[in-house]
């Protein structure tokens, strides 16, 4: 997005990721992130026979895909070389069973308010927005299909997601790469959005503006601890005019 300083002077670039689960999403009821938690189970048992695997077993807020799935399975009692080995096979199953079962992806899932008004704002003002989540990326995409966000992001769609690293702090990075091809000149600003502390420390290393929201399982303490101290804090995203001034509109 170039935008006008106002005064004739150089136009700033933007562009805007945000995490999936806790930021844009978030779980409700009995059947929370059904689809998502069946998935996993369904690799699990697929791969290594386990039935019935639950990932609440280990601690999984801010994880990727990849590493929920090895720490599971040794949580299972499979070694971390097989799960290590297998991980390709384990991630495999998990889309092929988000992409039957994609009509279900709303069940146990809400957008969380002004969620839908942000990024409708966002995309009238031509501001590229993409996604940096552990999600695989053929999950993530589901996801904002099925809850109808989808429409609101850049296209070609982009971003950073657990099927391209095991590791967190390198898809900032990764979506901004892609972002740069498909919008070139580069950006003099970028902004991630995320409700972990795994999505500040992602954001500050792959040389984002943080802004945490508290919409997840983390309190702002939580949120400003992982901090370098320049992360910004938000209570929630319903405010879309005090987001577009953040971003110096």
């Amino acid at each position: 997005m170039d935008k006008s300083d106002g005064n004739g002077g150089a136009k700033k670039r933007v562009m805007v990721t945000f995490d999936i689960d806790g930021t844009l999403i978030v779980s409700t009821g009995s059947n929370s992130n059904r689809l998502h938690r069946q998935a996993f189970a369904y690799a699990l048992k697929q791969v290594f026979g386990i039935n019935d695997a639950n990932i609440d077993v280990i601690p999984h807020h801010g994880s990727t895909d990849p590493a929920i799935l090895l720490n599971t399975a040794v949580y299972y009692g499979i070694s971390s070389d097989l799960a290590a080995e297998k991980l390709p096979e384990m991630k495999s199953k998990m889309v092929e069973y988000a992409i039957n079962n994609a009509k279900h992806v709303g069940e146990g899932l809400e957008v969380l308010p002004g969620v839908d008004s942000l990024l409708d704002v966002l995309s009238s003002n031509n501001v590229p927005v993409g996604l940096v989540t552990g999600n695989l990326e053929d999950i993530a995409w589901i996801k904002m299909e099925g809850l109808g966000l989808r429409k609101h992001f850049s296209v070609p769609n982009f971003g950073g997601f657990g099927s391209d690293n095991i590791d967190r702090g390198e898809l900032v990075k990764i979506a901004a790469t892609r972002a740069e091809k498909l919008f070139p000149g580069g950006f003099d600003l970028r902004v991630h959005v995320g409700d972990t502390p795994n999505d500040i420390r992602a954001a500050e290393s792959g040389g984002a503006i943080a802004v945490g929201v508290c919409t997840g399982v983390f309190s702002r303490a939580e949120l400003e601890m992982a901090s370098n101290g320049t992360a910004i804090m938000l209570l929630d995203l319903t405010d879309s005019k005090g987001f577009m001034h953040l971003l110096g509109f």
